[in-house]
């Protein structure tokens, strides 16, 4: 039996800045509905996720069965296409896999031609099919060029095909979007689908002694990615729950019903957030796709003891304002979002007392990454300063000051789903 050698830590450190890198860009390609901008950010962030000198995005022409750059970075030419029987991202898009090439003058199926034309060195080449998660259809490849300081391994290659997976999706999702104005059809679908899932929201607040609860949801489309849900456990506190599929549209509302029906059943028998995280993850992983993924907090009041516990499956913003003495309290990540591998399980957060006058906010990334019309992001820190600024209010009046100014500072429409919850504790 073969013994797997443990990484060292700095190595640890890397895949995990690398995974987190792949959350945030992912994040951001979901609030990107140009077409153009996609692919942009594409290139763009895979250089920085897999920290490398440059990334070429080809898209597949069925009719002529060639690859052709919309976009690159650094190209020092306009272009580039090929058949799809010659080189490394022709035999790509042949047989649907990666290719990890150490030494492409060593490779006879590289093709040098480009290189002596922009006069640029290639050391070494990661390419991954882009292929669409619904009907495996070939979207084009994504070739990454040398490596800073060695070469891609294991894990880079693991990691791109999760990085272009969410490529795959959202191309498809900006040619959708472009698809979709011009259907009447497909938009009363859509219309169809936010009744539908406006449905699984809370009807009515829960009541809980001594507090006070408000929330708020907007998709940015007319169905979302995003989910709040207040639950009374089985111990008899109150759990509160967020999340967010990466992406929004038809797809995430979908695997978000299927996430809700399964919280719903898991709180019937547990009422430890890590649990409760656990168990839905072992629930929900096997039906994700490849690279697709959720950031879920859940967190449990305890009406009487006044004690908040947490688990943090990659999720924010998440804080506790404290009065007093006027400071925060981060509900930081505990873990890794729901269908990323967990090796370290689902660890809670440090309790928290929450005193009188104390508020809890839990949002989705769509609040904070708001921008105004000078491209300026509205940011944690804004969001702080506000609840902060109107701790004096009611929930529901917190709740409408938040709606009011986010409001007045975005472009309509909203890039991203916002969602938030926010629980006070009365005095």
């Amino acid at each position: 039996m073969q013994t797997e050698i443990p990484l060292d830590a700095e190595t640890l450190q890397h895949r995990l800045d690398g995974l987190m890198k792949l959350v945030d860009i992912t994040r951001e390609l979901a609030a990107k509905h140009s077409l153009n901008d996609v692919l942009q950010s594409i290139t763009e962030k895979a250089v920085e996720a897999l920290n490398c000198e440059r990334a070429s995005l080809f898209l597949y022409d069925e009719e002529k069965e060639e690859l052709f750059t919309r976009v690159a970075t650094k190209l020092e030419i306009e272009e580039i296409r090929s058949s799809i029987e010659t080189g490394i991202t022709g035999w790509v898009v042949r047989r649907k896999r990666v290719a990890n090439i150490p030494d492409p003058q060593e490779d006879a199926r590289w093709n040098s031609a480009i290189d002596k034309q922009t006069g640029f060195t290639t050391r070494n080449i990661l390419a991954s099919p882009l292929i669409a998660t619904h009907d495996d259809r070939l979207v084009g490849v994504l070739q990454l060029l040398n490596k800073h300081g060695t070469h891609f391994d294991e894990f880079d290659e693991k990691l791109v095909t999760a990085f272009a997976s969410h490529a795959a999706t959202a191309i498809e999702r900006a040619e959708l979007l472009e698809r979709a104005e011009r259907s009447q059809k497909l938009q009363f679908a859509v219309e169809l689908g936010h009744r539908i899932q406006s449905g699984f929201l809370p009807e009515k607040l829960p009541k809980i002694e001594g507090y006070q609860l408000a929330a708020w949801w907007e998709p940015a489309e007319d169905v979302s990615g995003d989910y709040y849900d207040l639950i009374k456990l089985p111990d008899c506190r109150l759990g509160l729950a967020v999340a967010d599929v990466s992406g929004h549209g038809i797809g995430p509302s979908l695997i978000m019903a299927s996430v809700r029906a399964m919280l719903r059943v898991i709180v019937r028998n547990y009422s430890n957030p890590d649990d409760i995280l656990e168990r839905l993850s072992q629930s929900i992983d096997p039906d994700l796709k490849e690279g697709r993924f959720i950031t879920f907090l859940m967190a449990a009041v305890n009406p009487t003891t006044h004690e908040l516990t947490f688990c943090n499956a990659g999720h924010g913003p998440a804080f506790v304002y404290h009065k007093a003495g006027n400071e925060f309290d981060e509900l930081k990540a505990t873990t890794l979002p729901l269908g990323i591998r967990h090796e370290e399980g689902f660890p809670a957060g440090e309790p928290i007392t929450l005193e009188k006058g104390d508020v809890v906010l839990l949002a989705t990334d769509g609040t904070i990454e708001l921008r105004n019309e000078e491209g300026e992001f509205f940011g944690k820190e804004r969001l702080k300063k506000l609840v902060a600024d109107h701790c004096h209010q009611t929930a529901e009046e917190i709740v409408q000051t938040l709606k009011t100014t986010i409001g007045e500072f975005r472009t309509d429409p909203p890039p991203d789903d916002v969602t938030f919850v926010v629980l006070k504790r009365e005095g």
